[in-house]
């Protein structure tokens, strides 16, 4: 999107330009596609949204009845500090360092969203013309904001391991990137996890150079196969030099918009002040209902029910990739998260362009999310992203039989 001016409103007047900023920052196709999928006849792969019928109503609604009904009710529906609810900041930590990333209250700051802590870092870190590091493909959010914040994003190169260190070395040492941004466990896009061996040397690559290491990890909690590795955030060389995005979003309700950055003390001190700047403080009421659910409902159990049932949805597209896809094709086989990507082999003569096919697919009440968007560099546009989490089984075996002629896939006979 390049826009400079608003339509005049009257005579021959325009109306003040937009802010430069705006210009190249792009509508997330993501967000255009919900609207579209909105109808109910469509079964949608597009957003990356998690179950609402595996959402725990009944344990969130006790939160928020708890925290509006007893002693410190008012208190919760008052302006608080820019850090966050403090019970809050102490059962994250809590919980943090049960899975391995030793954190105190203190080293957390509470965020309207893990989006909000991408929008701050760019602003606390971020010059125009710095350039930003990040895994090809990535999350098309964080692309967004650092365009905005007028970086150059330059891309490194993955593969089915998560990023490749060799290419992440060449960046660091040519481009001299302010930070670089990872998301290590189940990407998005991709669906892919950085190796164990691999995120030792990530951290100490960047240890060599003045670059500050994003770990973004709203996954990370929803393994259906393998062992948890630990953090990039928690290798020794990463000590002092990594800020850790987490959210409440995938495990608990996306509605709440909570999120957390935990990062040492002169930044941490950096990101208030422009979370000052920003919104003040995140919701004072949700916090303590957050912390009112983590006090007293089983948040693990809970979680374990997701990856049950996700691993379960997960399966069912992996069953029906083989009739829904081209033959020629290939996708990912994630062990947790959200996503499956894949790529359509090539045309004869003609490269596959995923885009030009989404028509046909909405047409069939079908949706998916074409990849171009999620490249930094030169896109690969034979590819696609597909979430698993919001349909049952069945509506996912409906839905990728609808998509099947959309992506020039064989039908039965």
């Amino acid at each position: 999107m390049t826009q400079t001016s608003l339509p005049p409103t009257s005579g021959t007047t325009s109306a003040p330009r937009l802010a430069r900023r705006l210009d190249g920052v792009a509508s997330s196709p993501v967000r255009d596609l919900l609207a579209l999928a909105s109808r109910p006849e469509v079964i949608s792969f597009a957003g990356g949204l998690p179950a609402p019928e595996l959402f725990d109503l009944d344990g969130v609604r006790a939160a928020f009845d708890a925290v509006l009904s007893g002693p410190r009710a008012r208190q919760h529906l008052q302006y608080a500090p820019t850090e966050g609810d403090g019970d809050l900041r102490e059962l994250l930590a809590a919980r943090l360092t049960a899975r391995g990333l030793t954190t105190g209250a203190d080293d957390l700051l509470v965020t309207t969203g893990s989006q909000q802590a991408l929008a701050l870092l760019a602003t606390a870190l971020l010059d125009p013309g710095d350039v930003v590091a990040v895994e090809e493909p990535t999350y098309l959010a964080a692309l967004q904001g650092f365009a905005l914040a007028g970086a150059r994003v330059v891309p490194v190169a993955s593969d089915d391991d998560g990023v490749v260190p060799a290419d992440l070395a060449r960046v660091l040492e040519q481009e001299r990137p302010r930070l670089v941004y990872l998301v290590p466990t189940f990407a998005n896009p991709t669906g892919r996890t950085l190796s164990a061996e691999r995120r030792a040397e990530v951290a100490a690559l960047v240890a060599e150079h003045p670059a500050w290491l994003v770990e973004d990890d709203p996954y990370g909690e929803l393994r259906f196969r393998g062992t948890p590795l630990r953090a990039l955030a928690a290798e020794p060389a990463a000590a002092g030099r990594t800020v850790y995005l987490g959210s409440f979003s995938k495990v608990g309700v996306p509605g709440m918009r909570l999120g957390w950055l935990r990062a040492p003390a002169a930044l941490r001190k950096a990101l208030v002040v422009a979370k000052q700047a920003a919104d003040l403080h995140t919701s004072t009421v949700d916090q303590a209902a957050a912390a009112a659910y983590l006090a007293e409902s089983d948040l693990d159990a809970h979680v374990a029910r997701l990856c049950a049932e996700y691993g379960r949805r997960r399966d069912a597209v992996l069953a029906g990739l083989p009739g829904a896809l081209p033959s020629g094709s290939t996708w990912s086989d994630p062990d947790g998260g959200m996503f499956v990507w894949a790529r359509l082999p090539d045309g004869t003569g003609t490269p596959t362009d995923t885009a030009a096919l989404l028509a046909g697919a909405l047409a069939r009440d079908v949706a998916f999310v074409p990849g171009a968007p999620f490249f930094a560099g030169a896109p690969d546009r034979a590819t696609l992203r597909l979430s698993f989490t919001t349909n049952p089984p069945e509506l996912i075996a409906e839905g990728l039989r609808r998509l099947a002629p959309a992506l020039g896939a064989a039908t039965p006979s």
